[in-house]
């Protein structure tokens, strides 16, 4: 076989964790106890702000830093996809290093092109993720340039506008959340260079350490309160 059983059954249980937990945080019940959800009410609150003033510069100052940080990561994202490119036909340096780590299963020059390019299609799914999150901060921050001044606006205009640029940024941190996601399981994909039940072990702890932190981290009973 091309893989081991051991090696088809976590590559199994990696796509399953994933996309499972995505399921998971996408339903109703359990996106309205999530960290994202409550943030998303104070980006609410902040549009519900932003309407009744005039001079939005600084939150169009805002808009472009959280779009700027989102860049570093979309950036790192597509070097660490070329980098991987590279590793590509360096298979018998890395099997000698990996085979000194113990525990470790020795790998044929297939299976390690099958997990650099699972790694590469993992950063390459984080970067459209993160790109997307910019483009719309991007349009959150001309729609916000472009809302008439609170005083030539009717209440109607101004609740609705700010639904729509709740909306936009609300959206645009899904996707950033996606995208950081995407690179706790990357991380856990490198486990499978040592043995298989190492990577499913830690994809367990990914989806274990995530979950804590977007259900039940101090900074979500925090701001919950």
């Amino acid at each position: 076989m091309i893989l081991s059983w051991p090696d088809l059954l976590a590559l199994a249980f990696y796509i399953v964790s994933w996309v499972g937990y995505a399921h998971f945080t996408e339903q109703a019940r359990q996106h309205e106890r999530s960290l994202l959800n409550v943030t998303n009410g104070y980006r609410q609150r902040w549009m519900r702000e932003l309407i009744r003033r005039d001079n939005r510069s600084m939150d169009v100052i805002m808009i472009g830093n959280l779009q700027r940080s989102i860049a570093f990561f979309a950036n790192t994202s597509i070097f660490i996809a070329l980098g991987l490119i590279g590793m590509l036909g360096i298979h018998d340096r890395a099997a000698d290093i990996i085979s000194a780590i113990p525990f470790s299963s020795p790998l044929t020059p297939f299976q390690w092109e099958l997990k650099i390019a699972l790694l590469i299609l993992v950063f390459i799914y984080a970067f459209f993720k993160y790109t997307w999150s910019m483009r719309q901060y991007n349009y959150a921050g001309i729609f916000v340039s472009s809302m008439l001044p609170h005083d030539e606006a009717d209440e109607a205009y101004l609740e609705l506008n700010a639904a729509k640029g709740g909306f936009l940024i609300s959206n645009a941190a899904k996707h950033f959340n996606n995208g950081l996601r995407a690179y706790y399981f990357g991380l856990a994909a490198l486990a499978w260079f040592v043995n298989p039940y190492f990577f499913i072990a830690i994809t367990a702890l990914v989806v274990f350490v995530t979950h804590r932190r977007e259900y039940h981290s101090t900074t979500l009973a925090n701001l919950s309160r």
